[in-house]
């Protein structure tokens, strides 16, 4: 009897000390409501993750740890950044225990993952998603961290940051974009950088409008390649009404065909509301140049430019040296004519 007490005392110690488990809210037609995790301010601790591909040497992490700190903030290392098995940053369940440990800190006020590569997807089912839909907290990623960002879409509910990995370069320009949007709750216009180049027309950094217009919706998207290979799961989440922005980098013209193809045939692109391909860094292979091939811009107006939507290609994001900060879930107005994102409400609360 003794011990059933003890056992009951027990039950009851780690029910009252777990975190709240806080299931999807949804509004009176059963719409997910969208959350907004706490904007960022100076003394931040924020945690470093690896979720996907792992760092060459110990080094890179001190690096990033010390552009955190220029930021004002921080940096807390998640406990097997360090790790590595094979090509991945650690075993599978325990590169999801850093981020679900990372969720429930209190003392962490947002997540920034170092790196991309591969690897995220395979976390999905480990992770604990009412500890993540309890503790909604900015994460700052992009590339393979689509599959983290689609996921807190659909599972959490909540904001997140398609935006530079702690182990990017930070340019100034990179800073810029991301500090009013994370730390100020700004809601600025994104528009592309001049292209500062010595020509009667500047080349770089155009936009192309595909289909004219402008249009509102979720901002919802991320790496081509990774959002494609998430059609069918339940991490996906619901595009409908979305404004819908891409990038990729290293594929071949036929590789986004494919890609395009599939996420045309899940149903991905039947109700968007409009879209935006960004950069697609080293994008050409064996069409390129060959007669009768598709350049990339033939393809992106096959796919894209049916949907009756407006579409413009060419925004200032992806795998290129600085870019974009693009909120998540947020809504936005996509101006294809000027080539321009407008934000319509704060990523943060």
């Amino acid at each position: 009897m003794e011990a059933s007490r003890r056992q009951i005392m027990a039950g009851l110690a780690a029910m009252l000390s777990a975190p709240p488990v806080m299931a999807m809210q949804t509004n009176a037609r059963g719409a997910p409501v969208h959350r907004k995790p706490a904007r960022l301010k100076k003394g931040d601790t924020v945690g470093l993750i690896e979720p996907a591909s792992a760092s060459d040497e110990p080094f890179q992490i001190q690096l990033v740890e010390e552009a955190i700190t220029a930021m004002g903030l921080v940096p807390k290392r998640a406990p097997h950044i360090l790790d590595r098995y094979g090509y991945l940053a650690g075993r599978d369940k325990d590169r999801a225990s850093d981020i679900n440990a990372m969720f429930v800190d209190k003392d962490v006020k947002a997540i920034f993952a170092v790196r991309g590569g591969w690897g995220s997807a395979r976390l999905l089912p480990y992770l604990d998603w009412d500890v993540i839909r309890a503790n909604p907290k900015l994460l700052t990623g992009f590339s393979d961290i689509t599959a983290l960002h689609m996921a807190i879409a659909a599972k959490a509910g909540f904001t997140t940051l398609h935006g530079p990995n702690a182990g990017s370069a930070w340019g100034k320009a990179s800073w810029d974009a991301f500090y009013p949007i994370a730390f100020d709750g700004a809601t600025p216009t994104l528009v592309n950088p001049e292209g500062g180049e010595d020509r009667l027309t500047q080349r770089r950094w155009r936009t192309q409008t595909i289909t004219a217009g402008k249009a509102k919706g979720r901002l919802l998207g991320g790496n081509l390649t990774v959002l494609s290979a998430l059609s069918g799961s339940s991490y996906l989440p619901d595009f409908n009404g979305a404004i819908l922005f891409l990038e990729d980098v290293d594929e071949a013209e036929y590789r986004i065909d494919r890609m395009l193809t599939q996420l045309g045939l899940a149903g991905v692109l039947k109700n968007l509301a409009g879209a935006v391909f960004g950069q697609c860094t080293n994008c050409t292979g064996s069409s390129s140049g060959v007669y009768g091939g598709f350049t990339l811009n033939d393809v992106l107006r096959q796919h894209l430019g049916s949907l009756g939507v407006p579409v413009y290609t060419g925004a200032w994001f992806g795998h290129i040296t600085d870019q974009f900060t693009l909120a998540q879930g947020v809504m936005t107005e996509i101006d294809a004519d000027a080539g321009t994102l407008r934000m319509l409400e704060p990523a943060v609360a």
